[in-house]
């Protein structure tokens, strides 16, 4: 009993815990992880923060580092699938919708858009994913006015998968800005071609230091034309493959693996590898017989190269600098200059990128490109060769560059790549003697995952 303010007993009411709806909502199994999900799709695409950065273990969101690594590998194939397709899901939400959602109503669009991901994308039960979502409605006092809504269309979205995904398979899966460049680029064909192939999880390439053959036996893999490996699919990880601790391969992509290997035997050779972490192409240049030293401007990356190349039992000088300020002691006779750029030929394993970079960013890149590129050519010798490269599949970031530093630089000449040295890639090599891959390149057998990174690389010999 406890007393009244009078001083009279009254009867000690029992205390019951409440929970309320939305908290009983979040409780539910595999709220979290859409949760999470949804709040990184709404970072990716209202403040462009890329996707790795979230999705780092370490330093990610807040949200995803709280998972189980089940609900991770979750989140994860919910925002690939998401980013990869988002002007098709868009397009299927707008269609079930008798009007426009509210111009401050993005939170409540981002929940759209990653339960009709598992719908039409994921082999997740259609019941699980709108359950969600409305729960994930319910939370939001935002978005609370509209749960009915959410379970309405997220519901019709499931009855008519199939008619809908055949209406919207005719829609570009890549933003407007974008195809719009491909298209002056490379036609409408190749750029409808392009924009369906990165609707393609990327395969698993990997470099060898030797006998490529005996490795891809080894491995139940494909020798490709860039005489890397493509493995099949599996469903372990990387470092639990034979090799992995031995040092004998490291993964990289097949176009990336390109550029490196156009100076050929480099015995003897002074080479600089600038831009050079994470270090794969540092390690082919060593493999290839040069004395290397790799630049970075970040300590961090420096140690992340160094690590790399511990574990390959390769050596290389690493120097931290800002490479428009670097001078080196001697000049080299070969230079690797694989420049920042937008990354828009890596959306098959990157597919926020197109979310998250712009005309702007592009221009911004290819301005420093070209200022990275005219510096790097006063470190080379006279008859020295530097091989300009980058994983823009935009022109202005590539051959534009290039063009643009030969039309005035006398001292410079453009050495033409020969097709018949890529047997499997002759499509790649362009009427000027450069390479420009493309995602829909490099068709290879049933059971591997075609395609390869967009990429360009033009080689320069310095005349004077």
């Amino acid at each position: 009993m406890v007393l009244n303010s009078d001083g009279k007993k009254k009867p000690l009411r029992r205390q019951t815990s409440v929970v309320s709806h939305a908290d009983a909502g979040a409780a539910k199994p595999g709220f979290q992880a859409r949760a999470a999900a949804t709040k990184i799709l709404a970072a990716v695409v209202d403040r462009k923060l890329p996707l790795d950065g979230a999705l780092d273990h370490e330093h990610g969101n807040p949200a995803y580092k709280a998972l189980q690594e089940d609900d991770r590998a979750l989140v994860r194939a919910i925002l690939n699938a998401t980013l990869r397709h988002l002007p098709r899901i868009e397009a299927a939400i707008g269609g079930l919708l008798d009007s426009p959602l509210p111009e401050g109503a993005r939170a409540l669009q981002h929940v759209l858009a990653v339960a009709a991901a598992q719908i039409l994308y994921l082999d997740v039960p259609d019941h699980a994913a709108v359950d969600i979502a409305v729960e994930q409605a319910n939370h939001d006092p935002r978005s609370r006015r509209f749960a009915k809504l959410v379970n309405a269309v997220l519901r019709r979205l499931g009855r008519e998968k199939e008619n809908i995904l055949r209406h919207i398979d005719s829609i570009p899966a890549m933003p407007a800005w974008f195809l719009d460049r491909l298209e002056r680029a490379y036609g409408s064909d190749a750029a409808r071609a392009i924009s369906n192939s990165q609707l393609q999880p990327a395969a698993i390439d990997l470099s060898v230091k030797s006998d490529a053959l005996a490795w891809a036996e080894k491995l139940n893999g494909l020798v490709l034309p860039t005489h890397g490996i493509r493995l099949a699919a599996f469903g372990g990880g990387i470092p639990s493959l034979e090799g992995f601790n031995e040092g004998a391969w490291w993964v990289q992509d097949a176009a990336a693996s390109i550029p490196a290997q156009l100076f050929g035997d480099l015995t003897g050779k002074r080479v600089a590898d600038l831009c050079a972490a994470p270090g794969g192409k540092t390690a082919q240049l060593i493999l290839a017989g040069g004395a290397v030293t790799a630049v970075e401007q970040s300590e961090n990356r420096i140690r992340r190269l160094r690590s790399n190349l511990d574990r390959l039992g390769l050596k290389a000088e690493t120097i931290a600098a800002d490479l428009t300020q670097y001078v080196p002691d001697e000049l080299f006779d070969a230079i690797l200059l694989d420049a920042p750029c937008s990354s828009t030929g890596t959306t098959r394993r990157h597919p926020d990128v197109l979310w998250t970079k712009g005309p702007d960013d592009i221009a911004r890149l290819a301005a420093l490109q070209e200022r990275l590129l005219r510096h790097a050519l006063t470190l080379l010798k006279a008859g020295g060769t530097i091989v300009f490269s980058n994983c823009s599949l935009d022109p202005s970031e590539g051959e534009e560059v290039v063009a643009r530093v030969l039309a005035d630089t006398p001292a410079i000449e453009r050495i033409a790549i020969d097709p018949t040295r890529w047997p499997g890639l002759e499509e790649a090599i362009t009427s000027f003697g450069e390479f420009r891959t493309t995602p829909d390149m490099l068709a290879v057998p049933a059971g591997f995952a075609p395609g390869l990174d967009g990429f360009y690389a033009a080689m320069l010999r310095r005349v004077a």
